[in-house]
């Protein structure tokens, strides 16, 4: 079926291998209409989004000689209905892309990744974890990697990614509740040199750290994240990571205490 990817470089599926338009202003025209499958696009978020606020006087031709060679360009895919449906001028002068869900790899990623929350919040965790792997293995890079975003497209790309990170968060959660600590620490360990101030992904590091035994890399993992946060922002790590330092340090604190003296200390507050 024809279709679209926008998780990785703009590109459009059909009987052919994936290709995306030539010209940088069609691929920005075509990834504008993605972001709203279905619904209007009017002309002036076309314009801001191609000269960021700064149209020729030109403008309405322009764009329309743009929307022509998108469409001639989409007439050359797919089956006569999807030619006759798929571009659409609007009576108010702006334009839709009608496409169904299935044909946006963007929208069958939300799909996925709002299944897969249900699932981990009903306790179906190998379910969630499963769906949340098939929404990440859409992205192949970058969104719109092969586009330069002007104000518009930018504040779509950054949404995707916000949306990316929690479907990571999500599965590396529901990997966590089936005791996966042992293979997720090389992935978390990449994860947290990627994005040093996700404080939230180096707290599954030193978690699954101490789950493993391996109580000393786990504390020398909170010791790099309070470096790192002290340097860049000038903060310590959360409450709940300092807690889950003490948590360790404790729990390393007992395990030194000779059997024999942690046993007459038990019996003698019994006593």
């Amino acid at each position: 079926m024809f279709g679209f990817t926008v998780l990785g470089p703009l590109a459009m599926r059909g009987g052919q291998d994936p290709h995306a338009p030539r010209g940088p202003k069609v691929r920005k025209l075509l990834a504008l209409l993605l972001l709203r499958p279905g619904n209007a696009v009017d002309m002036s978020t076309v314009a801001e989004e191609l000269w960021d606020g700064n149209p020729p006087r030109t403008e309405l031709a322009t764009i329309r000689t743009h929307v022509y060679h998108l469409r001639t360009l989409l007439e050359q895919q797919g089956s006569g209905t999807e030619r006759v449906e798929l571009l659409t001028t609007l009576p108010g002068g702006g334009y839709a892309l009608r496409i169904d869900p299935s044909q946006l790899d963007a929208t069958v990623f939300t799909q996925l990744l709002d299944r897969g929350r249900g699932l981990l919040s009903e306790g179906r965790a190998e379910r969630a974890a499963q769906t949340l792997r098939s929404a990440l293995a859409l992205w192949q890079g970058p969104a719109l990697a092969n586009v330069v975003p002007g104000r518009v497209l930018s504040r779509y790309v950054a949404h995707l990614d916000e949306l990316r990170i929690r479907a990571l968060e999500l599965r590396v959660e529901a990997d966590m509740r089936l005791g996966r600590h042992r293979e997720l620490v090389a992935e978390l360990r990449g994860l947290v040199s990627v994005d040093p101030l996700n404080e939230w992904l180096h707290a599954q590091l030193i978690d699954a750290l101490r789950r493993c035994g391996r109580r000393g890399e786990a504390l020398d993992a909170y010791r790099n994240l309070h470096t790192v946060l002290d340097r860049e922002l000038g903060i310590e790590p959360s409450v709940e990571l300092k807690r889950l330092q003490y948590e360790i340090l404790a729990a390393g604190s007992l395990s030194r205490i000779p059997r024999p003296a942690f046993a007459e200390t038990l019996g003698a507050q019994a006593g």
